[in-house]
């Protein structure tokens, strides 16, 4: 039987050491591991007739043996303020989605990392789809190059925030992260590389342990176990005081400071005692506080504050916290917001 008479398997879906294995198996020098894995995820190659400084014998062979399966990007949605938002589709005919948000020369991706979210939080319209399955690491680093070869843009940042809870999938997130900032792959810095969990306190001490210095944003929205509960279920099976107590670990441990996302919902928990409970919890702590106005759900009764309570929220916790922002918000037309995302099936 001949190579072409057998299934091939996605090339894409190897990484460096499967690949080194296969090259050394066709006795070929070890430089042509680096040329294909640069086809890959520098490039983008959709065919291996596009690996021209590979010999034509040795692409023949590859292509005889492997296929380039690539996400399939859907539709892009572009808002006025130019964040856009992508459509793609998996191998399996799952959707998910991806965003790109530029903002003068820096141009951030932010990925999926499951399809579908099992968190159910109350503002997520992620966490109201159902849940399918967790992505394959090549999967999440393949939206970074579909939104690269679409928009023509070199990312400068991605972050791990789109559908999905990040360290649900924690094996595949740190495969990713390598491959985004390895020489051969996308060479982003690894302090350009953040990763958003709602809070899963053992893969957040794992986290403080890998060889990357990427970044930790901690979706906090509460700053009491009873209200944070409410918003996001999740928080029954990890209490707050053990979430803070792994992030006080992380930066114990690796001396960098964590960001706190806190999605502000009108009436719930920007109230003046918020923000004092907020400040009580993270005292001592080198953290930034990102406040995010709630993003408009279809059919949700929650609202965000008037931009004055918002800013009222702020100066409640700029006294003792040195580094507060108040997020504006991106491509709410197209639904591209935090909080927005939620394809999961395709027609």
């Amino acid at each position: 039987m001949s190579y072409s008479d057998l299934p091939r398997e996605n090339i894409v879906a190897l990484g460096p050491h499967r690949i080194m294995a296969i090259c050394k198996e066709l006795d070929w020098q070890p430089y042509r591991v680096v040329q294909i894995l640069k086809w890959l995820w520098q490039k983008g190659a959709e065919s291996f007739e596009e690996m021209t400084n590979i010999s034509q014998d040795c692409r023949r062979l590859l292509a005889s043996r492997f296929s380039i399966d690539r996400l399939n990007v859907i539709s892009a949605q572009r808002a006025s303020d130019g964040t856009t938002k992508f459509h793609l589709k998996l191998r399996d005919g799952i959707g998910i989605e991806s965003v790109l948000i530029p903002d003068g020369g820096r141009f951030t991706v932010c990925v999926s990392t499951q399809a579908g979210c099992p968190l159910q939080c109350s503002f997520c319209r992620s966490g109201r789809t159902h849940f399918i399955r967790n992505l394959y690491w090549y999967e999440i680093v393949d939206q970074v190059v579909a939104v690269t070869k679409t928009t023509n843009r070199r990312p400068t940042n991605v972050v791990f925030m789109g559908m999905g809870e990040p360290f649900l999938n924690y094996e595949q997130v740190i495969i990713a992260l390598s491959v985004l900032n390895a020489d051969y792959g996308l060479k982003i810095g690894a302090r350009h590389l953040t990763v958003s969990t709602a809070g899963i306190p053992h893969r957040i001490r794992a986290y403080a342990h890998i060889p990357l210095q990427a970044r930790l944003a901690v979706s906090l929205n509460a700053a009491d176990q009873l209200t944070r509960s409410k918003l996001m279920p999740i928080s029954h099976r990890y209490p707050l005081k053990q979430v803070l107590d792994a992030v006080r670990q992380f930066v114990s441990i690796t001396r960098r400071r964590v960001t706190f996302e806190y999605v502000l919902i009108e009436g719930i928990n920007d109230r003046p005692h918020d923000a004092l409970s907020l400040r009580k919890i993270l005292s001592g702590m080198p953290c930034k506080v990102n406040l995010i106005p709630l993003n408009p759900l279809p059919g949700s009764r929650l609202r965000a504050p008037t931009p004055e309570r918002i800013r009222q929220f702020a100066d409640f916790l700029y006294p003792s916290m040195s580094t507060v922002t108040i997020r504006r918000s991106r491509g709410i037309s197209v639904s591209a917001g935090c909080g927005q995302l939620a394809a999961t099936t395709l027609p």
